[in-house]
């Protein structure tokens, strides 16, 4: 997540659809006082410029647990108690920010087709695991809580998009482009390339493809994504 007071911007960070790339691009070109949050998880091709002015005092933050404090855990620096945070909900930034700011900087995030992003999803949540002893896409999803991906969560309040803009991972290049000369930043931020995959058909029976489509409606319905 980034929210630039230099450009005037709030960018909100989805899961699956390239957004570290976006994020690492626009970092570069962001002032001292902007503010971006620790990433815990980085591409292997990004060098991404350090988290800044994450740390917030605000009444919403909540409290660091008792019993980390209690046992030493060392802070998340990823994790909501710091303030702002990674795959922050554009509600939770609108309240930090204040009304003024949510009105007047661009807002904008990134989607990816659900039975696409699903896929990418259960790779990235099962990588540590040998091949041998990965679970099956199937039972992988059977866990709602483990396979989940909340990014309508995320860029939507009251079950209403909340942001300026959605770029879509599918055009991921060409929406960035728009968005950078929207923000006058085309000439500084560059994105590199990213591959889209054309095989997560294969993953997918009748009821898995059901499943998703109805775990996931709110963006298929609202994007018009397809199996």
């Amino acid at each position: 997540m980034i929210l630039s007071h230099t450009h005037k911007f709030i960018f909100i960070k989805t899961h699956r659809t390239g957004s570290a790339l976006v994020e690492a691009a626009l970092a570069a070109a962001c002032g001292p006082n902007d503010v971006i949050t620790h990433a815990s998880e980085e591409t292997e091709t990004t060098v991404r410029r350090p988290a800044q002015n994450y740390r917030i005092d605000h009444p919403a933050v909540p409290k660091r647990p008792w019993w980390r404090r209690l046992l030493g855990r060392p802070e998340r620096p990823y994790h909501p108690s710091v303030g702002f945070f990674e795959h922050m909900p554009a509600s939770l930034v609108r309240t930090y920010v204040g009304e003024e700011v949510w009105r007047s900087y661009f807002k904008f995030s990134f989607e990816r087709n659900p039975w696409d992003r699903q896929v990418s999803w259960y790779r990235y949540r099962t990588r540590s695991r040998a091949e041998d002893t990965r679970p099956s896409f199937d039972a992988f999803n059977s866990d709602r809580r483990r396979a989940w991906v909340g990014n309508w969560d995320l860029y939507s309040i009251d079950g209403n998009i909340a942001i300026d803009f959605v770029g879509r991972y599918e055009t991921l290049a060409e929406d960035f482009a728009m968005v950078t000369r929207r923000l006058g930043l085309a000439e500084r931020s560059a994105l590199p390339a990213v591959g889209t995959s054309q095989t997560y058909r294969g993953h997918y029976n009748d009821r898995s493809r059901d499943l998703i489509a109805s775990w996931y409606a709110p963006e298929i319905r609202e994007f018009g994504y397809e199996f």
